[in-house]
């Protein structure tokens, strides 16, 4: 028996930092949405006790530094699973982009193996596991658009926003997470994003205010380590993108387009900037 599971790509339509908390972790307000860029994963069940995944993807690792791989052992040692299982990541979504691809695919291998060892998990139990191995994984889990406070993991289920295009270009480089808040004073900052702003322009279902509510308070960090990804968000809104922000801590760039006329050009102007470059819509 075979099960495949998609394993969408996220992106962060407003994210704000408001303190740092006594666990180390910080606060936040983010509101994020999923797009139409996925990894796609096979399991089928082995008759031994031992977690096997295999990738086309040279670039990822395929041991316990895996999140899928630590999603199976999570799921394995709660549940007291003896079986085994093979894993194959079908890699699309770039790594460490800010994009969630890591967080997504240990989402969908719980997702996965509830079915294929029949555990009968809730949704809200696979989301309280998910928070064991990162704050996105609990999104990943339940897609969708949602309102993400704690340190990500208290979600709040939103409205889709309005269906639309979004460009999304990453550079070739890698950004540290840990790196981007080690280094972020919420003190520094000039202006918040507004989760109510952006909340109330999704269920106004208005294209023109959800462009209006974008905001990522991480930019100016990551700007000022890699100022290449500030340059690639001003490319973007001169070649013409409705609205543009920087995703997670980056370094992957989004632009939201209404019309389809301009993806095209969009798209074939910032491959002359970075490679990795994609055309996709908001899964609503």
């Amino acid at each position: 028996m075979k099960i495949y599971e998609k394993a969408p790509a996220k992106i962060n339509l407003m994210l704000d930092v408001l303190h740092k908390r006594p666990d180390g972790f910080h606060e936040v307000e983010m509101v994020m949405t999923m797009v139409d860029l996925a990894d796609r994963l096979e399991m089928s069940a082995l008759p031994r006790d031992t977690i096997i995944i295999s990738s086309q993807a040279g670039y990822i690792p395929l041991d316990e530094k895996n999140l899928a791989f630590q999603a199976a052992r999570l799921i394995k040692e709660r549940y007291n699973v003896r079986s085994g299982v093979y894993i194959h990541l079908d890699k699309h979504i770039p790594v460490a982009a800010g994009l969630a691809g890591g967080s997504s695919d240990a989402a969908a291998t719980l997702r996965g193996l509830n079915r294929l060892w029949n555990l009968g998990i809730s949704n809200e139990e696979l989301c309280s596991l998910g928070a064991e191995l990162g704050s996105d994984v609990p999104f990943c889990v339940t897609g969708g658009t949602a309102l993400a406070t704690g340190r990500g993991e208290v979600l709040t289920p939103l409205d889709n926003p309005p269906q639309c295009w979004a460009i999304l270009a990453k550079l070739p480089i890698n950004v540290s997470t840990a790196e981007v808040y080690g280094k972020f004073r919420v003190d520094r900052v000039k202006q918040h994003p507004s989760a109510k702003g952006m909340i109330q322009a999704i269920s106004r279902q208005s294209f023109g205010e959800v462009c209006q509510e974008l905001g990522n308070v991480l930019e100016g960090v990551t700007f000022q380590l890699h100022p290449e990804v500030q340059q690639l968000k001003e490319t973007m809104g001169r070649l013409g993108a409705d609205g543009v922000l920087m995703s997670g801590s980056g370094p992957t760039v989004f632009g939201l387009v209404s019309k389809e006329a301009k993806v095209a050009r969009i798209y074939n102007g910032l491959r002359g900037f970075c490679k990795e470059v994609y055309a996709v819509r908001l899964l609503t």
